[in-house]
């Protein structure tokens, strides 16, 4: 049972929260939980369990982020916890070579179709910075393509167009972002091939590669037109440059071998993290093995990291995939998810709301337009007034969304069919209460 309208309160998340905004930035750590985008103030976590998390006023909400992707098995599952248990006997940090790291490496190369070799960092913002670099050190070339609306971490050459926490706090791109840095970085529409084109036809032998959201998770949830990921596969090809597919929120989430084996399009190069974590901070890069070997020390390019590989990430990694691995799971995560979706968008379109959707694995996303969105700015026409109603609405029927309309949403093992039908109930009382 999720937290009842008449007995909720956040007074004591209030109060955490005002000293928060005196301790750090905003109050937070990373800008989407402050709440900017949907008025009101965050609530603060006690603990999360399975499909669940309880606020430190003792509320309790269904779940939908689910530590935004990493916890596809259900938070806090009970044979991660016991793993984690027996690893951290051992110690919490080695900052030399350990075995689970093969074991997870070996798990990884096996999933994923583009990947022959792999490195394990800490984030999925160090993975893309690293994979960048890669593609730079491999092919001679300085500049790269990305497309709006895509984020991939918070590394200079990344924020431009970026969505996510950027499109939640209405900027535009990042100050503090060199000119300099930027003037490398091409922007596209994502599922426009033609404007790929047209940006390889103006710089001939200029680009190194293009790295994609297969399918966006920073603007909402947007999936790829048919043939769109195979023409970006065919045009970097033909023009020399590498394709990196960023899978730190698809990876393990729409199939065992991510985005890449659900639509059967295999970049270069594959960026990772959330899940191969297990919950614990963690992100990974690999690919080609010709690539790779450029990593060092086999190789020249440069990055290290203190914690990459640390026996925590790795353990819960391991456990995690084990349990993915299980027959069924994914059958069951598409089936909830489509149930959870579908069921949100006929219930806006009875209440008279004008509502569309994209569901793709354990990912969905519901954006308040009348429009199909295909892209960025298809998302940036939905009515962000009436999703911050409909985020306070559900929040107070114990129902807990992404903060942000250009958020994508999650499901896990741990959703039960009873959890579902709690959030339509909650989602038909709160957009009957909302004006069409």
């Amino acid at each position: 049972m999720a937290t009842n309208l008449s007995t909720f309160n956040t007074a004591t998340s209030q109060e955490v929260f005002a000293k928060a905004k005196h301790l750090m930035p905003g109050g937070v750590s990373s800008p989407v939980r402050a709440f900017k985008s949907v008025g009101g103030e965050p609530i603060v976590f006690d603990r999360v369990n399975g499909a669940y998390a309880w606020d430190i006023d003792g509320n309790k909400y269904i779940d939908y982020i689910g530590s935004w992707g990493p916890a596809i098995v259900g938070h806090s599952h009970p044979e991660v916890i016991e793993a984690l248990h027996k690893a951290l006997e051992k110690g919490t940090s080695f900052g030399a070579p350990c075995v689970l790291e093969n074991q997870l490496a070996e798990m990884v190369i096996e999933a994923v179709p583009s990947v022959e070799m792999v490195r394990f960092v800490n984030s999925g913002t160090e993975a893309c910075m690293s994979v960048l670099r890669l593609m730079r050190a491999f092919t001679g070339r300085d500049k790269i393509i990305k497309f709006e609306g895509c984020y991939h971490g918070h590394a200079d050459m990344f924020l431009v167009k970026a969505g996510s926490g950027v499109a939640t706090l209405g900027l535009p791109d990042s100050p503090g972002v060199p000119k300099s840095t930027t003037a490398n970085t091409l922007t596209a529409p994502y599922n426009d091939l033609e404007a790929v084109k047209k940006l390889f036809a103006e710089n001939p032998d200029q680009i190194s590669g293009v790295i994609i959201e297969p399918v966006v998770g920073n603007a909402g949830c947007i999936v790829p037109k048919d043939g769109f990921l195979q023409g970006l596969k065919d045009l970097c090809k033909a023009n020399g440059a590498l394709l990196v597919f960023d899978e730190v929120m698809t990876g393990f989430r729409l199939s065992y071998g991510g985005a890449q084996a659900r639509f059967g399009v295999t970049p270069d190069l594959t960026t990772m993290g959330k899940v191969i974590g297990g919950g614990l901070p963690v992100g990974a890069y690999g690919g080609r093995k010709d690539i790779m070997s450029m990593v060092a020390p086999a190789g020249p390019m440069y990055q290290a990291g203190t914690l990459s590989g640390n026996p925590l990430a790795m353990t819960a990694g391991i456990k995690t995939m084990e349990i993915l691995k299980r027959e069924g799971s994914y059958e069951y995560l598409e089936q909830i998810t489509k149930k959870l979706a579908e069921g949100m968008l006929a219930i806006a379109h009875e209440t008279g709301h004008a509502a569309t959707g994209n569901i793709v694995g354990a990912m969905f996303g519901i954006f308040f337009t009348s429009q199909q969105v295909y892209d960025y700015e298809d998302a940036k026409t939905s009515d962000t007034a009436k999703f911050a109603k409909f985020h306070r609405g559900m929040l107070e029927h114990g129902v807990y969304l992404a903060p942000s309309q250009f958020e994508a949403g999650f499901t896990s093992l741990a959703h039960t069919d009873a959890d579902v039908e709690a959030t339509l109930a909650a989602t038909r009382t709160v957009l009957s209460q909302i004006p069409a």
